[in-house]
């Protein structure tokens, strides 16, 4: 059975990986990731779309410059993509947000196991623990910088505007905003770094632990005959 303080500390960590877990579903689940405004402009008007939307769907509404307003529709957004690099680097987003959630749960398989026994095998211990934090935050780190290079270098805002716009018209401006679902995926990070620094503090007190009781001969007692 492992110890107290063991037990105390990888417990500690599982919660916080029951949280990254749970933050993650979140993510995917909600459309705010971005909020956008893109102004079309023509001959004898202007409109601008309005859009929030995430990973698989959204909203969008029209604004004409006299004053009319379309109301909001909702949409797919594999379903609005025509560009193949936007659509292909879409789905790599979602494929490293459903990793990231396999690597957070294998994450809480690893500290729920080593809270109530002793594991063993080397990789089932603290190193698992760490592999596996470590992957997750990685995963969703990159998800992080491939969203909004999707955004500023696809245009990924504009090609769903042109298919939520009514009137096919000449792209002057736009204005982007990140969403609570983007930035969420900071506390992921954060929750996968506090569950490693968990464990490190563990692991290294234990490891000093074993060192002091490992003390050199000369720092035993002088009356201490050997024969």
């Amino acid at each position: 059975m492992p110890s107290r303080q063991k037990t105390g500390m990888f417990a500690s960590a599982f919660l916080i990986c029951v949280c990254s877990f749970v933050v993650i579903c979140v993510v995917l689940a909600t459309q705010h990731w971005m909020n956008s405004r893109i102004r079309f402009s023509g001959t004898n008007s202007s409109v601008t779309v309005s859009l929030t939307y995430g990973l698989f769907g959204g909203t969008c509404e029209q604004l004409f410059e006299a004053g009319l307003q379309v109301s909001e529709e909702n949409f797919q957004v594999a379903e609005h993509l025509t560009s193949t690099t936007v659509k292909s680097m879409n789905f790599a987003i979602i494929i490293l947000m459903v990793l990231s959630l396999l690597s957070s749960l294998l994450s809480c398989g690893f500290t729920c196991t080593n809270a109530v026994s002793n594991p063993y095998q080397t990789f089932l211990g603290h190193i698992g623990v760490y592999s596996w934090n470590a992957s997750c935050g990685i995963l969703i780190l990159i998800a992080m910088i491939l969203f909004p290079v999707n955004i500023e270098v696809n245009s990924l805002s504009v090609e769903l505007a042109r298919v939520c716009s009514s009137s096919l018209q000449t792209h002057t401006n736009s204005t982007h905003t990140y969403g609570y679902s983007y930035w969420l995926m900071l506390l992921i990070i954060f929750l996968n770094m506090g569950s490693i620094i968990i464990i490190y503090f563990y692991d290294h007190a234990r490891y000093s632990k074993k060192k002091e009781q490992e003390r050199p001969i000369e720092n035993a007692p002088k009356d201490v005959i050997l024969f």
